[in-house]
């Protein structure tokens, strides 16, 4: 019994070496991680274009002249600057198409479809009222991707899709390609 006993722990200690030593002596030694320290920051001047040199030409003399100038053309760069949020609050978003919009169905018919703002799962709730197709009557959601609106049926299905702007949309019916147009 105490033969057994002494093999027994002798066997675990065994057991024990061969699992921190991994068979080869020596302790398995662990990789320290570190904290990266903050770099410098991006500069956050003026950012200037000026023509390259000549091929070849690295004298100091070369580099562009790096001081504040108003030119004509400085000016026009600079307009064209201050025009540009101008352009991108003209872009189509989701707030300018919320509202009723008048739909022309195939065969002449029109009713009422209404984009709504509130959310749906990832979409957007949005209704049909006196619509005639059971396509464009079944739109309960809608979504917009760059300048196209989708718009989904009861179940997910996609029922149209349609060319935006702010005051228009033309497009087609999914299941039977028929057109479909909406104006504010």
């Amino acid at each position: 019994m105490i033969a057994r006993l002494t093999l027994i722990v002798g066997l675990a200690g065994v057991m024990a070496a061969c699992q921190t030593a991994r068979f080869g002596g020596q302790p398995q030694q662990r990789e320290v991680v570190r904290d990266l320290e903050p770099g410098p920051s991006a500069p956050s001047g003026i950012v200037m274009a000026e023509p390259l040199g000549a091929p070849g030409s690295d004298r100091i003399d070369d580099f562009p002249d790096l001081e504040p100038r108003m030119s004509g053309a400085d000016e026009r760069q600079q307009t064209a600057a201050l025009s540009e949020p101008e352009q991108q609050r003209s872009r189509l978003s989701r707030t300018s198409l919320v509202g009723s919009w008048n739909a022309s169905e195939p065969g002449g018919g029109s009713c009422r479809v209404t984009l709504s703002s509130t959310p749906a799962l990832d979409l957007y709730r949005a209704s049909a009222s006196g619509c005639s197709n059971q396509e464009v009557a079944s739109v309960n959601a809608w979504d917009l991707r760059g300048s196209e609106v989708y718009l989904y049926k009861q179940g997910g299905a996609v029922a149209a899709r349609l060319q935006a702007s702010r005051a228009s949309m033309n497009g087609a019916i999914s299941q039977s390609g028929a057109p479909l147009t909406m104006s504010r």
